[in-house]
């Protein structure tokens, strides 16, 4: 029995909260909230789950330091405050605590991140003799998992494109999401944080370099681009309301280029509804969104990832997911030796483990 915190109750942290209680291989602790709307607030209510739990929600790190717990599962939004969230990760690692999360996807490929954001982590790693694994579903699964299943399946491949296709429409993240890819903005308004030069090679080239290395491809070079797509029509979904000649769809790669041609892709569709962008590739009929692996090769792969739940919409579907994909990696890495984790250094039927009872 693995004694875990949750940190954070957000768009992501209240799956991987209603998990951990669910779960009889883990024991929930204690849960960190920086909303005063939400502490004091029961576990249970704060994800929807019917049973009382008695562990109330705090901001007091130092609280949950002294609950002495096995893992902390790290879900709060640290992109946009990288130094904060790198500050109170190193907090619980230096204690010996181990950390998985999903916040900070610079970490999701740790061996291809920049020093300022791997080296505090890493000291504080062996200080504390704890671990800390990032990951989730994109970044994460497709640029990992999904696209090493497909390409076990190739005796040659010449180009492998990483695909997230997804309309965000319902998605009830405006603050960040819909701020860093402009989402509402005019054409000759400043461009978008998400598409500043640099940002999209910065968030999705460790991806293009890690699969590069255990390829053995050397490139020469990672490049960006993005491409808006501005509404005709007013667009009405939970996410925002955009009004006509706003931005309402964008799509964006990562491409690592061998000479000029881009032999590793990874590129994102994004649009808020399906009037968005028309002449773009959609879903399969019948789906919001997919991740797909398209290996072009001996023979050709192209390995498709659905998302689908009788209550939640898709995107809140990926939000579990992502959950997911480190709820399930909490006994391993409680075992691992300190320092960071890759997705690699897991056995895949560690993952597995502890899912069906």
């Amino acid at each position: 029995m693995r004694r875990v915190v949750q940190f954070s109750t957000g768009n992501v942290g209240r799956h991987s909260l209603r998990a951990i209680i669910g779960r009889p291989d883990l024991e929930l602790v204690g849960v960190h909230a920086a909303g005063a709307d939400k502490i004091g607030r029961d576990a249970a209510e704060l994800c929807g789950s019917s049973e009382p739990t008695g562990i109330l929600a705090t901001d007091d790190l130092d609280a949950l330091i002294a609950l002495k717990p096995d893992c902390v599962v790290y879900t709060a939004l640290g992109e946009t405050r990288p130094m904060e969230a790198i500050g109170q990760m190193s907090r619980f690692l230096a204690a010996g605590i181990n950390v998985v999360g999903t916040s900070m996807v610079w970490l999701v490929t740790p061996h291809q991140t920049d020093g300022w954001l791997r080296e505090p982590l890493e000291q504080a790693c062996a200080a504390g003799g704890a671990s800390l694994y990032v990951n989730g579903i994109d970044p994460g699964y497709s640029g990992d998992t999904a696209v090493h299943a497909a390409l076990s399946l190739v005796t040659r491949a010449e180009s492998v494109t990483v695909r997230e296709i997804f309309d965000y429409g319902n998605y009830d993240d405006y603050e960040y999401t819909g701020t860093a890819m402009g989402f509402g903005t005019a054409p000759d308004d400043d461009l978008p944080m998400a598409f500043q030069p640099g940002v999209i090679t910065s968030m999705f080239g460790g991806l293009i370099r890690n699969l590069a290395h255990h390829l053995g491809v050397p490139l020469d070079d990672v490049r960006q681009r993005f491409e808006p797509w501005y509404t005709p029509e007013r667009i009405e979904c939970t996410m925002m309301t955009v009004e006509p000649g706003r931005l309402a769809g964008v799509r964006f790669a990562a491409q690592g280029m061998r000479g000029d041609v881009p032999v590793i892709t990874v590129e994102h569709t994004t649009r808020l509804t399906p009037a968005a962008a028309p002449e773009w590739e959609y879903p399969p009929e019948g789906h919001s969104g997919v991740h797909k692996v398209i290996v072009e090769g001996e023979p050709r792969i192209e390995v498709s990832t659905h998302l689908s739940h009788p209550v939640l919409d898709v995107t809140d579907a990926g939000c579990l997911s992502t959950a997911a994909r480190v709820v399930n990696a909490i006994d391993w890495v409680c075992g691992a030796p300190a320092g960071l984790v890759a997705v690699d250094d897991i056995p895949p039927t560690a993952m597995i483990r502890g899912l069906m009872w």
